[in-house]
């Protein structure tokens, strides 16, 4: 089963998402920034991360960043409740820089899971 990486700094959305996609049969690992997600890629890489944007410590477009720089083959997928100019800002640039997928939080959990399956089977 795939291995998926989620970072957001809201711990109940962390463990949310940890809980839901566990119960979906996928290995899930947290980080509460983008500076512990890319230790945990480099001790144990995911096939897929699920990030937020809006993070102190190292925030989501920056690791998005990172990540396609290191770990090209990872795919991403962003997630924001905003910030100071709204969600769809950050997610567009999120999207270019090469997340496949993007949500506006508060995210309805079908709609997560048949984007995770979407980007996670071969195409």
């Amino acid at each position: 089963m795939p291995r998926i990486l989620v970072i957001d700094d809201d711990r109940q959305i962390r463990e949310m998402l940890l809980q839901m996609l566990e119960i979906e049969g996928y290995e899930v690992m947290v980080a509460p920034n983008g500076k512990e997600a890319l230790k945990l890629q480099a001790q144990n890489p995911a096939d897929l991360v699920i990030t937020d944007l809006i993070m102190p410590e190292k925030e989501g477009i920056e690791t998005i960043r990172e990540f396609q720089e290191r770990y090209p083959k990872t795919d991403i997928i962003a997630i924001s409740g905003g910030g100071v100019v709204g969600p769809e800002s950050y997610l567009k640039i999120a999207k270019s820089l090469g997340a496949k997928k993007t949500y506006v939080k508060p995210i309805r959990r079908e709609e997560l899971l048949s984007g995770i399956r979407e980007v996670l089977s071969p195409e």
